[in-house]
């Protein structure tokens, strides 16, 4: 075999194996991001969008996420914060428009004090999506029957299904007491066999939030 020949076969060699490395890596930066998206990454699809552009946007949310100073509330805070709930919720009996009101009012409150920042709901989304994914549909649900609240359109048991889908989301940010952020340390939860826990509300230690009545 002459030397030319050697070569393009090596080179054809080297060609094949960088393309089957590039496509493993996709492969497991996928499953990677179904797996810390899940219901965010199956609704972009959803709405028509191209799979490498939904996962262009959410590896862009995770990059600009781990960006952000993101903390845990103090045991103090979250205790302060669970009163200031209990009350808005009590406060749905005899105002249910006004406790719905309180409880978005309450949410964004303890976002910004995790580090979210607050400005532009869609960012808001995008920021929460990325360690909250499993409550941010229902913050999504909650804001959509507030706005059309302050239209008037919403029945009494609407305004009961917001506070629920608020206190899913509240519930997320307030025992959500593991500092560390990002896809790699959402691996390390879920081996520890706190993720689950932590990903639906829980407080990591089996607890889980009760909907409102």
């Amino acid at each position: 075999m002459s030397t030319g020949a050697t070569i393009v076969i090596i080179v054809a060699a080297v060609v094949v194996l960088a393309l089957l490395g590039w496509f493993a890596w996709m492969q497991m930066r996928r499953r990677q991001l179904q797996e810390q998206f899940g219901p965010e990454y199956d609704k972009a699809l959803e709405e028509g969008k191209d799979r490498r552009e939904v996962e262009r946007d959410l590896a862009e949310r995770r990059k600009r996420h781990d960006q952000l100073d993101i903390r845990p509330l103090d045991a103090a805070a979250r205790d302060r914060y669970s009163m200031q709930w209990e009350r808005i919720q009590a406060q749905f009996v005899d105002d249910p428009g006004g406790a719905v009101t309180e409880a978005d009012r309450l949410v964004t409150v303890v976002m910004r004090e995790r580090g979210y920042p607050t400005e532009g709901y869609e960012q808001q989304l995008a920021d929460l999506s990325v360690r909250h994914a499993a409550a941010v549909g229902h913050y999504r649900s909650a804001h959509d029957l507030t706005s059309r609240s302050e239209r008037g359109r919403v029945s009494t048991e609407e305004l009961r299904e917001a506070m629920t889908h608020y206190r899913a989301m509240f519930e997320d940010l307030v025992t959500d007491v593991d500092d560390r952020a990002g896809r790699r340390e959402h691996a390390t939860r879920s081996e520890n066999g706190r993720g689950d826990a932590v990903a639906h509300g829980g407080s990591g230690d089996g607890r889980r939030a009760q909907p409102t009545d």
